[in-house]
């Protein structure tokens, strides 16, 4: 099984700097067990390894889905902003033909966009309310 794997620098234009994480892509018709995604996750040894696939293949669909999870060296997460980022300029960067200016991903935490606009990406991340001190 072949799974490409990126190390990308999120927060910053300069390699070595920023905040780093592996983005592994899957293909659409590729099933990959979470205890894979866990070693690899743990071979990567970096904060974050995101785990990215496209889920709705079928060119007549305007929304291109792709699913994301998170993983540490040792548990998978609920959300990773960081990581999130550094998928999204995978896609945006290496997989514009799968993807235009907007990504949808569905994560543990619900439904996550990105937009390139202008070279800029951003992202709508979920609210999490805060606690009383």
């Amino acid at each position: 099984m072949e799974l490409p794997i990126y190390t990308v620098d999120a927060f910053t234009t300069h390699p070595f700097e920023g905040n780093p994480a592996a983005v592994c892509i899957i293909k659409h018709d590729q099933d990959v067990d979470p205890s894979i995604m866990q070693s690899i996750a743990k071979e990567m040894n970096l904060s974050e390894t995101a785990f990215v696939q496209l889920l709705n293949p079928s060119v007549e669909s305007v929304d291109k889905f792709f699913g994301l999870r998170w993983f540490t060296p040792t548990i998978e997460v609920n959300l990773c902003g960081h990581a999130t980022l550094a998928s999204a300029a995978v896609l945006f960067h290496h997989y514009a033909h799968l993807c235009d200016h907007l990504v949808k991903f569905k994560t543990l935490s619900g439904i996550l966009t990105a937009k390139n606009e202008h070279g800029q990406i951003t992202l709508d991340l979920p609210l999490a309310p805060g606690c009383p001190s």
